[in-house]
């Protein structure tokens, strides 16, 4: 998916909401459980429910892996559904991968070519040539962590080097490598007061912000400080939709909850 794609959704839908497919089997319905896939079964639901409220679904691939072999295909289930049923929606596995060299590219084709993900997270650590091979797919978003919304955010990621701080390091050097134009980068929403400074050097970029609801962050303030031209964000809320109701409404609490911030974003946008 292309970004103007993206930007054209977010207009038609009035609505710059990305779902976090976090699924806990402690904390989904327990009717589910009797499923032969149940974290399918969950996705399939929260999908139908919530599809025409959101631009995005992030499933955090932690939450599949821990689950082995039928955790690994319930994820593949659940995109290859969002793939063959909604195509308009911009799915991002929220892998934080990265390393160097062949390895990145392997991570990159497991997503990108077997999964048919649209983008994935990635760890900016081992910097350069642990990033360029997910940015070599075409049409193919690599989300960079750049200022995460996480308490120890703070041991490295604001720390002043050389007069500057780590994550401005990584945001204006991430610039000058090969296809940038695909980076997207990682804002934790209870950092919004950054985002001011973060537009500063990345103005034109998607912004994922995740945080909203469950921890703390604040859309306004999100919307104030880094909302562009092209609006420019995907705000992510994961355990403030999908885990609203563990009845068998789940479904549908999930959807209230999304259409609460779908509102909020409308009004957003139209300010």
């Amino acid at each position: 998916m292309t970004t103007n794609q993206l930007v054209q959704q977010i207009k038609k839908k009035k609505s710059f909401l990305c779902i976090g497919l976090d699924v806990d089997l402690n904390k989904i319905p327990p009717y589910l459980l009797k499923e032969d896939d149940p974290i399918f079964a969950f996705n399939k639901a929260i999908i139908d429910a919530t599809h025409h409220l959101c631009v995005a679904y992030k499933p955090n691939t932690a939450f599949y892996e821990a689950y082995g072999l039928k955790g690994w295909k319930a994820l593949e289930k659940t995109i290859n559904y969002l793939n063959e049923k909604h195509p308009e929606i911009f799915t991002i596995a929220d892998a934080k991968r990265g390393d160097i060299g062949n390895t990145s590219t392997m991570y990159a084709k497991a997503f990108f070519e077997d999964l048919a993900f649209d983008s994935v997270t990635v760890a900016p650590y081992m910097g350069k040539d642990s990033v360029e091979p997910f940015l070599a797919f075409e049409n193919k978003h690599t989300i960079l962590l750049a200022l995460t919304s996480n308490q120890g955010a703070f041991d490295f990621q604001t720390k002043t080097v050389d007069g500057k701080e780590l994550y401005k390091q990584v945001l204006e050097i991430s610039k000058s490598w090969e296809n940038s134009k695909n980076l997207m980068y990682v804002v934790g929403a209870t950092k919004a007061e950054f985002l001011a400074d973060i537009r500063q050097i990345i103005p034109d970029s998607f912004l994922l912000v995740p945080g909203v609801g469950a921890q703390g962050g604040n859309l306004q303030d999100v919307c104030k400080y880094g909302m562009n031209d092209q609006i420019g964000l995907l705000v992510n809320s994961s355990r403030g939709i999908i885990y609203a109701s563990q009845e068998d409404d789940f479904a549908e609490a999930a959807a209230m909850k999304a259409k609460v911030l779908q509102q909020q974003m409308e009004v957003e946008l139209t300010n």
